[in-house]
């Protein structure tokens, strides 16, 4: 009997182990076919773009060209200011997201704590938030100079804001019924917060720094354009006035990069803090 057990046990889980197999196979042929297709659709795009050039239905000199943009990346990466460029951006873009992000949501977070504080000092966030940040950077620039410190305070000033009306609308909205429930067995208002609030608000702050990765950019960029000698931003602004559009078109591929490449870090984080939420997504694509 108890052999017959066993074997029972050892197929079924041959069983799994041959389903769970199949669907990693699966997995990894649907994202093959995916990044396939995405290939496609770029190549599909260039190839068109240049031919267009060529034909001389496109203007090379207004929009530049596949061929151009090659030459200009290539000189750019030899001669080493592709790289310089791109990590004085990513660098200045990286501190100010970190900064703000974090900054805000801690200040959104603990805004949870008084709500008669909130209720007051809410009018001046959403007056703050109704103000294009990049109207600060003439001050922003005149207070901490023309290097790296101005640069990422403005990416910090893009991205506080958007982060604390993110977290403290999510810890405003936690499950108030669960909160209700820890109170009645005896729980501290430090323990609610530790254990209800700041865990139910993390995919909203997560899907915040998301958003936030695009203005930790925007910040940098605008920054290096006002003043800078060095910075993405920097290379695409003389580019421009020199009407050089393969150099801009360079400019602008590097920061998509960045930007996919930090948002690649994001999703990772969000995959190892949040695993749910993959298998909730696996589930919907299922469905």
């Amino acid at each position: 009997m108890e052999e017959a057990m066993g074997n029972t046990a050892l197929c079924s889980a041959k069983r799994n182990g041959a389903r769970s197999r199949s669907k990693l196979r699966l997995a990894i042929k649907g994202s093959m076919i995916t990044a396939m297709v995405q290939l496609g659709i770029v190549g599909g795009v260039l190839a068109v773009w240049q031919w267009g050039v060529q034909a001389g239905i496109i203007s090379n000199f207004l929009v530049g060209s596949p061929a151009g943009i090659f030459v200009k990346m290539w000189q750019a990466m030899l001669d080493g200011s592709l790289w310089m460029d791109t990590q004085t951006t990513l660098v200045e873009a990286i501190v100010g997201f970190l900064i703000g992000s974090l900054v805000g949501s801690v200040v959104g977070l603990s805004l949870w704590y008084s709500p008669i504080f909130a209720r007051i000092v809410e009018p001046f966030i959403v007056a703050i938030n109704s103000v294009p940040k990049i109207a600060f950077a003439p001050m922003v620039i005149l207070w901490f100079g023309t290097g790296m410190i101005s640069k990422i305070m403005l990416a910090v000033s893009l991205t506080a804001i958007v982060a604390l009306i993110a977290a403290y609308e999510a810890a405003k909205n936690a499950d108030h019924d669960l909160q209700a429930l820890l109170l009645a067995l005896g729980g501290t208002k430090h323990q609610i917060f530790f254990k209800v609030v700041v865990p139910s608000t993390l995919p909203a702050m997560i899907s915040t720094f998301r958003i936030n990765i695009g203005f930790g950019l925007v910040g940098a960029v605008v920054g290096e354009f006002i003043s800078s000698s060095h910075g993405l931003g920097h290379m695409i602004f003389n580019a421009s006035s020199l009407y050089d559009l393969n150099s801009v078109w360079v400019g602008l591929f590097a920061l998509m990069f960045v930007g996919f490449v930090l948002y690649y870090v994001v999703d990772s984080i969000e995959r190892y803090l949040l695993p749910w939420r993959q298998v909730e997504a696996n589930q919907r694509l299922r469905v």
